[in-house]
């Protein structure tokens, strides 16, 4: 682990990115254990924008406020970690899609973003959890990128967030016009001098950045992975930039901060007296299977009775539907497409309730939920 980096002023975005930027550390994330005032919670924070639009300044000034607002709080402990492309060595360049860039027998076009995006997602998953608040400095362009991060994120229970970087795209074309001038010259400046080559922001090429930007899919605060959506721009100053975070701090970790709940599909594991896990889970699913089969009508559509081993609960129903009798291969590729979800705790000592009635509540659930999308 490295130390945490020096203080970036709030203000000088515009002079920053108009001249040599220097680059994050290989480790950019802190060693020291932070007190916060909460029992056991972890965050994403993504950020997203344009190409060279000020996203690293951005990130690293929410990395200073982070660390002070951390340093404030009582305990537990808790660390801060900025993963970047920089933080991982990845090159402007495996975003260039463009025939004369893209080698002979390369198995796609965007294999090596692919892999850019494969490290980024490993390097957030090994520092994502409940000790941890992680930033994500990045394109983060894609929708579909940002839904996978949201997934990993809900499946950790934790909540996270994006912090939109934004800026007009001739400001940022400029900033982008203005390195690659730099690059130009900077061999010859690094001969002359003792500056070296980390020490000079990375441009991209003028094809690519332009292509990055008609590819950019901005977020969108109406989907819920892209919420809740905080917006910094071009112009604002350190005081608008410090309300700002105190938004995200106050939606992420203070009051503000929402309760996350994994996918309903998932169920929470524990012991049952009636056998071990995948033998119950196996067991209820095919039980039901087998009254779909024998209750359901010859028209099909339809209700059936699911009852339950307690007593005192009404029996569960399964919504057939209409107007078309379900076979046995489509139940039984629900079927496993459900246990292959919740295979995954065998072994795990018990964090929930794994009782048969739990299971075919759940599995129940699920049918009338992949029922309900055929119709």
């Amino acid at each position: 682990m490295t130390s945490s980096p020096s203080p970036c002023s709030f203000n000088v975005l515009p002079r920053i990115l108009t001249r040599h930027a220097s680059k994050l550390p290989k480790s950019y994330s802190t060693s020291k254990a932070h007190p916060l005032n909460h029992s056991s919670f972890s965050q994403l924070i993504i950020v997203s924008g344009l190409p060279t639009s000020g996203k690293t300044t951005r990130a690293k000034q929410l990395y200073d406020y982070l660390s002070t607002r951390i340093a404030e709080t009582q305990p537990p402990k808790y660390r801060l970690h900025l993963i970047s492309d920089d933080s991982l060595s990845v090159s402007r360049a495996v975003y260039d899609l463009s025939p004369d860039t893209v080698r002979l027998h390369t198995r796609s076009a965007n294999s090596s973003e692919k892999d850019a995006r494969a490290a980024l997602y490993g390097a957030v998953k090994r520092v994502l959890s409940d000790k941890d608040f992680v930033i994500l400095d990045g394109l983060n362009y894609i929708k579909g990128w940002r839904y996978q991060l949201h997934c990993e994120a809900k499946a950790m229970r934790t909540p996270n967030c994006i912090l939109r970087v934004a800026c007009s795209v001739e400001q940022a074309r400029a900033v982008n016009q203005e390195r690659l001038q730099q690059d130009a010259t900077a061999q010859t400046e690094r001969d002359n001098s003792e500056q070296s080559a980390s020490e000079v922001a990375e441009a991209y090429a003028s094809e690519n950045w332009e292509n990055l930007v008609f590819r950019y899919e901005e977020p969108n605060p109406m989907t819920r992975w892209d919420s809740p959506l905080f917006a910094v721009l071009w112009e604002d100053d350190e005081a608008q930039t410090r309300r700002t975070f105190d938004q995200l701090w106050d939606a992420m970790a203070g009051e503000g901060r929402k309760v996350v709940k994994p996918n309903q599909s998932t169920i929470q594991r524990g012991r049952d007296a009636g056998g071990d896990y995948l033998y119950v889970l196996e067991r209820e699913t095919q039980d039901i299977v087998k009254r779909i089969l024998e209750q359901q009508g010859d028209e099909g559509g339809g209700e059936v009775k699911v009852p339950l081993t307690t007593g005192d609960k009404e029996d569960l129903v399964v919504d057939l539907p209409a107007g078309k009798k379900v076979g046995l291969p489509q139940l039984q590729r629900l079927r496993r497409a459900f246990v292959g979800l919740n295979r995954g705790g065998i072994g795990l000592e018990s964090v929930g309730n794994m009782e048969a009635d739990g299971m075919r509540e759940v599995f129940v659930r699920y049918l009338n939920d992949a029922f309900e999308k055929d119709e």
